[in-house]
């Protein structure tokens, strides 16, 4: 073998100047770190403008743990907004649940990334919303559910902080393992009603007027990790306490375990879940489809476009000049600005620059912003006593307090305490709350 094979074997394999730093977990390509880094953000931007996730103006909530993947949304998204002009305001949005040793240390992250970020910062506490923390909780029921009454006061609590702000989108960090971990849950669950829908990268249900979406759904947990190190970003890596009793860590062991044998399984997984589509539901949407062609269309299309299909006209001129357009965008390579495209090209999908779209959900307002939960104004679809979405006459959250509260007074009672820390007490303070 030449010294020069030798040489280019040595280097990294997009730019073939610098020295690699890593291999690159989902592709097993050896980069450098400026090749890594506008690979990552780059993928990132094109899942974004691929799922149209943004409009200009909009204002956005990013969930904030303080955790590396949080903490990695919140730079990326920060980077690509000034990169690629989305105009979006972004605020971090973080959830107290009580946990001490890791939550309370976690939010001192996030009050750092406040700062760093130049983003507004909304905190949110269990002990506020419902009268008790996660510690609390799990003292009473113990370790065995407690996952069950974080996920849906979690939930509750980040709708609660998004409507206090007036946003009805909110972002997670949900990366491509946790995507995956989901998929087999529900399989090993044989939940079918879940399965077909897990993998949305926008969730926007009936019970929530707030929509969440994912932008790290095809990214890999170990280079967020590579990420976040190399980038030296700052962020909390202590797992959550009673996350080890969790059904999800099965899902994990075995996912970690696939990707030791084939990278690929990861997206393999996720790719498998898109594709599961319940038979009903498929009906639904042939009927729906057959529906819809049965409509009469316009036997000539407008003179200033091109039919591409009998359904589809396409515009033969376009004056859109913003970064968004309607076409993908070919980066060519230079030796300066993007060093991952020193040698190679990079294709960076782009969408159109787009008005704010009209909603139908009931509970949004006409500028978009979700409506205030109060139990004052008799709505359809909304729990009796604190006013959250719900179609029964008590929302989840409740029904849940009215164990935890039921057992707290047999506690009271049988201390000789005041009882009226119990479920009235609780009542009382749910009814209050207005956002």
């Amino acid at each position: 073998m030449s010294d020069s094979v030798k040489s280019s074997l040595r280097l990294c394999q997009l730019c073939n100047a610098e020295k690699p730093v890593l291999k690159r977990p989902k592709t097993g390509q050896r980069l450098c770190k400026s090749c890594f880094y506008y690979v990552f953000e780059t993928e990132i931007h094109n899942t974004i403008t691929d799922a149209k996730l943004f409009y200009p103006g909009e204002r956005v909530a990013i969930g904030a743990s303080g955790g590396k993947d949080s903490t990695v949304l919140a730079y990326v998204l920060k980077t690509l907004n000034e990169r690629y002009n989305y105009g979006v305001e972004f605020v971090l949005l973080s959830i107290d649940e009580g946990i001490h040793g890791y939550r309370d240390d976690s939010l001192e992250t996030v009050k750092r990334n406040k700062l760093q970020y130049d983003m507004d910062l909304e905190i949110v506490s269990y002990g506020d919303l419902y009268g008790w923390t996660m510690d609390q909780i799990v003292a009473q029921i113990g370790m065995k559910n407690n996952c069950t009454y974080c996920g849906v006061f979690r939930r509750q609590a980040l709708d609660r902080g998004s409507v206090k702000l007036g946003i009805s989108h909110v972002v997670t960090g949900h990366n491509a393992d946790d995507m995956a971990e989901t998929v087999l849950m529900n399989l090993l669950r044989g939940d079918t009603a879940r399965l077909d829908r897990c993998t949305e990268i926008v969730t926007d249900s009936t019970d929530s007027p707030v929509k969440r979406s994912k932008p790290l759904k095809y990214t890999y947990e170990k280079e967020i990790v590579l990420y976040a190190h190399y980038k030296k970003l700052d962020y909390f890596t202590t797992e959550c306490t009673y996350s080890p009793e969790a059904f999800r860590g099965t899902a994990r062991a075995l996912i970690k375990n696939l990707e030791a044998v084939r990278p690929s399984s990861i997206i393999d997984v996720i790719r498998s879940g898109e594709s599961f589509v319940l038979k009903r539901k498929l009906q639904d949407e042939i009927k729906k489809a057959a529906a819809a062609t049965a409509v009469a269309t316009p036997a000539t299309a407008p003179s200033d476009s091109k039919v591409i299909n009998s359904k589809t006209t396409v515009p033969m001129t376009s004056t859109t000049t913003n970064t968004y357009t309607n076409t993908s965008t070919t980066v060519e390579p230079t030796s300066t600005t993007n060093p991952a495209s020193a040698t190679t090209s990079t294709t960076i999908t782009t969408m159109p620059k787009s008005a704010p779209p009209t909603s139908t959900h009931h509970n949004i307002d006409s500028k978009g912003a979700p409506l205030p939960f109060t139990t004052t104004t008799k709505m359809r679809g909304r729990c009796e006593r604190c006013g959250y979405l719900s179609n029964n006459k008590l929302c989840k959250a409740c029904v849940l307090l009215e164990g935890l509260n039921a057992g707290r007074a047999k506690l009271d009672i049988a201390g000789s305490q005041d009882v009226s820390k119990g479920s009235a007490l609780l009542s009382k303070q749910l009814e209050t709350l207005s956002f």
